[in-house]
């Protein structure tokens, strides 16, 4: 069944999705608070602001400026920005609302201070008779690739397995193959999570260090990524899959990953703030680093290469001396059980 499905976020990632929603025959309504992106969308069907040159999107993508005209006639949601804006977003979405909506979001961090997943945020914020489901989409996917079409895979997560399978339907297709997932907790986590390691695994590249320092980086931080999820309740199995290792992967190793891109700098000598300037774009690990930092210390889970970053990012140490002193941790077993301590 095909329907009408809004976008709030004209990135790039909300556009590549956009893109995979109108090749599967479904009206699309792009909604973004740049206007001469939306007048492109419309006028020449390119975002050119975000992916690149040459990529044309179908005709059956719309863009609007104005929230309530976005909305109208629709019942599926699409949530695609960053993190640190969700509750905004989420008060103008409920502003205009006037049925219950399946929100789907494919953002990817935590919420500082309150330590909430954005699942979590969305059923804070939407008044119950507003919200229908809540559906995570995530996996290992650069906006970039899927723009061009380039096989791509990633997991629908929700505790209603009939909304997972439902916009896994909606999204599937030759290219954009979608697998469901009862674990919310353990895919919103492994997707946010994984940004911060990218940060490291940037920083030591950006270090001169080679592949095998950022394959022990990729391992152990999946390891006490795992730690952290199971420590809040997470399937440990999660972490094995798309979500887990699949977006580490991807992220840590690719010069799409903006968080890679910023680590790579700081690891040159950069400091966070020339950084985030020169991105010109969310890195969402520097954000997500600090809720995590604070998280596991509240948990009590030891998350030795999250704190490494952190004090990187958030107290100057020097990149080579942080480095230098988890290499000379105490010696511990490898094939321990994910309990907090490792």
């Amino acid at each position: 069944m095909k329907e009408t499905i809004l976008v709030v976020g004209a990135g790039s990632w909300g556009t590549a999705l956009s893109m995979v929603l109108a090749d599967n025959g479904h009206q699309v309504r792009i909604y973004g608070n740049h206007a001469h992106v939306i007048e492109e969308i419309n006028v020449k069907h390119t975002n050119e602001t975000y992916l690149p040159k040459g990529v044309v999107l179908p005709e059956n993508i719309v863009g609007f400026s104005d929230l309530s005209k976005a909305i109208q006639g629709v019942n599926t949601v699409l949530l695609v920005v960053p993190t640190k804006v969700i509750r905004d977003v989420l008060a103008d979405l409920k502003s205009v609302a006037s049925e219950p909506l399946t929100i789907i979001h494919a953002s990817k961090g935590i919420e500082p201070g309150s330590f909430k997943r954005i699942s979590e945020l969305i059923t804070e914020e939407m008044p119950q008779e507003l919200l229908q489901d809540v559906v995570v989409l995530s996996g290992p996917s650069h906006a970039e690739e899927v723009s061009l079409r380039h096989p791509t895979t990633v997991s629908s997560a929700a505790n209603n397995i009939q909304a997972a399978e439902k916009v896994q339907s909606l999204f599937m297709n030759h290219y954009f193959r979608v697998y469901t997932n009862e674990d919310v907790v353990g895919v919103e986590l492994g997707g946010a999570l994984k940004n911060v390691i990218a940060l490291g695994a940037g920083i030591s590249d950006g270090l001169g260090y080679g592949d095998n320092a950022k394959a022990a980086l990729i391992t152990r931080g999946l390891a006490e990524i795992t730690r952290l999820g199971v420590a809040l309740g997470a399937n440990p199995l999660t972490f094995m899959g798309l979500t887990g290792v699949g977006d580490l992967i991807v992220t840590c190793t690719s010069v799409h990953s903006r968080n890679w891109r910023a680590g790579n700098q700081i690891g040159k000598g950069l400091s966070v703030d020339e950084v985030l300037e020169k991105m010109g774009m969310v890195v969402e690990g520097v954000r997500t680093t600090e809720a995590t930092y604070a998280l596991a210390k509240e948990m009590d889970v030891d998350m030795p290469i999250t704190n490494a970053i952190y004090d990187i990012v958030f107290t100057g140490k020097p990149a080579k001396e942080v480095v230098d002193g988890l290499m000379v941790r105490t010696g511990k077993g490898e094939t321990l059980p994910p309990t907090n301590r490792s």
